[in-house]
């Protein structure tokens, strides 16, 4: 699981979940004359609220992080593993509104609908709240431009990487190549006066010079703006990897309009689609 991978969003909805765990062990309900550090129940007092708006949001957050981390998504019932996740966090956010109008859950000592005295705790607002948090950052992430971006932020590549040093002094510069050329050897500098004779020399590199970079590639280091399939180099069409937004990844070479991509433990593979990827 590639925790670089999870966006604001899911930050937002791992937070509203541990707010859940929390209001799980405060009273879910309050009485009239009543101290509220009295001994009143919990949501772990109650198996029907426990696992309708607590339990399901918390597995509802589970869910979506592990869905975006993973980089082949499983489906329950058709839906992919964040969908599920998704409906079972607005089921939780509808149950603990359902639970705030009657906390009680219909109960009466005397035989009515409802105490007038009993009024919904400090667990099951917070719960609410909670809910309905966990429930709009998991519907509003990919709509969210916000919420979409990473939440954990790649380090950018160091100076002395692999590959790092070269782009800039043997691949695709064959400027910096000229001093290394016969012609640089040769006693007349451009600062010395041969006259005439010095000026057939500081031409002809100028061919050499606009035919090296035709073949040439720089290596280069890139992040994806989304979730994007790496695919095998022969052709196959089952993805091998998939690259995560805030991660760095090198370029090797170029394969068509795509990239020959090495991923941080080694794999190569090609990008396809490169759109709007971030150079390093």
């Amino acid at each position: 699981m590639n925790i670089r991978s999870l966006t604001r969003g899911d930050g937002v909805v791992i937070g509203a979940a541990v707010l859940l765990f929390i209001a799980s062990f405060l009273d879910i309900y309050s009485i009239d004359g009543i101290s509220s550090s009295a001994d009143l129940p919990n949501a772990w007092g109650s198996a029907p609220l426990l696992f309708s708006v607590f339990l399901a949001g918390i597995f509802a957050a589970v869910l979506i992080v592990v869905a975006r981390g993973l980089p082949t998504v499983p489906k329950v019932a058709g839906l992919d593993l964040g969908q599920f996740g998704i409906a079972l966090a607005v089921f939780s956010a509808w149950s603990a509104l359902g639970n705030i109008f009657d906390p009680a859950g219909g109960f009466n000592n005397t035989g009515g609908s409802s105490d007038s005295g009993l009024s919904a705790g400090t667990g099951a607002i917070l719960g609410l709240i909670a809910a309905l948090v966990l429930a709009g950052a998991a519907v509003a992430t990919p709509l969210v431009p916000a919420l979409k971006g990473a939440l954990i932020g790649a380090p950018r590549p160091q100076a002395p990487q692999p590959y790092g040093a070269q782009p800039a002094g043997g691949y695709g510069y064959p400027g910096a190549q000229q001093p290394d050329q016969p012609y640089g050897a040769q006693p007349g500098h451009p600062g010395q006066p041969y006259g005439a004779a010095a000026q057939p020399q500081q031409a002809a590199p100028a061919p050499q010079a606009a035919q090296a970079p035709a073949g040439d590639f720089s290596p280069f280091w890139f992040a994806v703006p989304v979730p994007r399939p790496l695919y095998a180099e022969d052709g196959s069409p089952t993805p091998i990897a998939e690259l995560a937004p805030g991660t760095w990844y090198l370029a090797v070479e170029q394969r068509g309009p795509g990239l020959v991509a090495q991923t941080q433990d080694g794999r190569r593979g090609v990008l396809q689609d490169t759109t709007g990827i971030q150079r390093g």
